[in-house]
């Protein structure tokens, strides 16, 4: 069915026992329940590097991605391969089917880029990317990504901690949620010059501030050892693992501290569908079809690869406190 419109904060030099103990705790279980901890081994930086496709992208981004703080967990979820990664994508300002972005996404320019940092923060302005990531420490992270669609993938991402660049812009006590903005350029995203698209472009998301500074959220700019691809959000996007895939904004141009929860696209679009939270819950269905299990890719007809969806998508040890005494009814 076709559906339209619908990641250790170093303060010292010496890290205090109770810090070490809990990044210990979410390195254990960055992959959920059932990731088990290792030794971290010698090997590629990062660890996992894709045979196929070109890195595309500046050679300073190449040689930031290559020099990034590897996975050192066991991973027990079957990595997506590339291919289906890079295949297989919603970026509807390219087009709306799956295999539209990897074949339309050529028009976008991703080097250089700027990145505005605006709201209430003491620091604000307009940053060049490579200026971002001069500041920040690139890790590669292995997350699932679950799609509202239901259907999922294991990626391993490379990025920082959105936290760890938040913070640099010293946040007021007005600060209560994060706003996230898409590139608006027709010629670069054909899709946003359709009469036929129904989103108010440019696309829009957002996260209260405690969400954006837990240590999951991740700002990405690689993939599979390699700078992010066109259809994948190149330059640079935003990856919340615990909630569904159109929360993590691709190719952002703008982060804005607000007071006030922001618009999002989807939410704005269609509230009965998307919830503006939009954790990854498969005791709420999408009022079209079930959320309780999903088809993690690869799959096919004659071999669907149908799992149980998991409460915050496998990540409630990390996130579940984030939201204690709402109603996840209620704020879907």
């Amino acid at each position: 069915m076709f559906i339209k419109p619908s990641n250790r904060i170093r303060e010292s030099e010496i890290t205090p026992e109770s810090v070490y103990r809990e990044r210990r705790r979410f390195m254990q279980l960055t992959l959920g329940a059932g990731a088990l901890a290792a030794a971290s081994g010698a090997g590629a930086k990062p660890g996992f590097v894709a045979d196929a496709g070109a890195a595309v992208g500046p050679d300073w981004l190449k040689q930031k991605i290559a020099d990034a703080e590897p996975y050192g967990e066991k991973v027990t979820d079957k990595l997506t391969p590339y291919e289906h990664v890079t295949s297989y994508n919603n970026f509807y300002e390219f087009g709306y089917d799956k295999s539209d972005p990897a074949k339309h996404s050529g028009t976008l320019q991703p080097h250089p880029w700027k990145v505005e940092i605006a709201g209430h923060a003491e620091k604000t302005g307009a940053f060049n990317l490579e200026d971002l990531l001069a500041k920040v420490t690139l890790r590669e992270r292995v997350y699932r990504l679950r799609c509202v669609e239901a259907w999922s993938m294991v990626i391993p991402w490379v990025g920082f901690e959105l936290g760890e660049l938040l913070k640099q812009f010293k946040p007021t006590s007005r600060a209560k949620y994060v706003a996230f903005t898409t590139l608006l350029d027709s010629k670069q995203m054909p899709e946003q010059a359709s009469r036929f698209s129904t989103i108010d472009w440019p696309y829009r998301e957002g996260l209260r501030i405690d969400e954006a500074m837990n240590p999951l959220t991740l700002l990405a700019v690689g993939l599979y050892g390699k700078p992010l691809p066109n259809q994948n959000g190149a330059p640079l996007r935003l990856v919340v693992p615990w909630k569904y895939g159109f929360k993590s904004i691709k190719s952002i141009v703008k982060i804005e501290f607000t007071e006030k929860q922001p618009g999002t696209s989807w939410n704005v679009r269609a509230p009965n569908e998307y919830g503006f939270y939009a954790n990854v819950n498969p005791e709420v269905d999408h009022p079209r079809w079930s959320q309780a299990s999903e088809r993690r890719l690869p799959s096919g007809l004659f071999s669907p690869n149908i799992i149980d969806t998991q409460m915050f998508n496998g990540y409630a040890d990390e996130v579940a406190h984030l939201y204690k005494g709402m109603d996840l009814r209620k704020h879907y």
